[in-house]
């Protein structure tokens, strides 16, 4: 929605999330097939970082945690890929927030 907002490729952060396997590849589709397992493996093993972390989740402790994703994502992994590095870092961590907080949310509903 940003880079809609912003006029920029809608795109980009997919692309980003395929040059984690395919660094140097300029192929929009290599590289949009190439994110697709790259975010499941991410959100799932995330996920469950976060079922065993949080000893009371909910969409607060998750949107908290979903910033210290961000932190490790964002930073201190992304920062060695060129195209994650160059993403505007307003949408991204909008997008740990929202994940973060969805996970605590669907966490908390299972233990009830």
């Amino acid at each position: 929605m940003w880079a809609v907002v912003t006029g920029n490729e809608p795109l980009e952060p997919t692309l980003a999330a395929g040059s984690i396997v395919f660094p140097r590849e300029q192929s929009r589709a290599r590289l949009a097939a190439a994110a697709v397992p790259v975010h499941v493996a991410l959100s799932v093993g995330w996920a469950i970082v976060l079922e065993q972390v949080l000893t009371k989740p909910n969409a607060v402790t998750g949107a908290v945690s979903g910033l210290g994703i961000a932190a490790v994502d964002l930073v201190a992994v992304g920062r060695r890929f060129p195209r994650i590095a160059a993403l505007p870092l307003l949408p991204q961590l909008a997008d740990h927030l929202a994940y973060g907080a969805t996970v605590g949310y669907v966490l908390a509903r299972r233990r009830r």
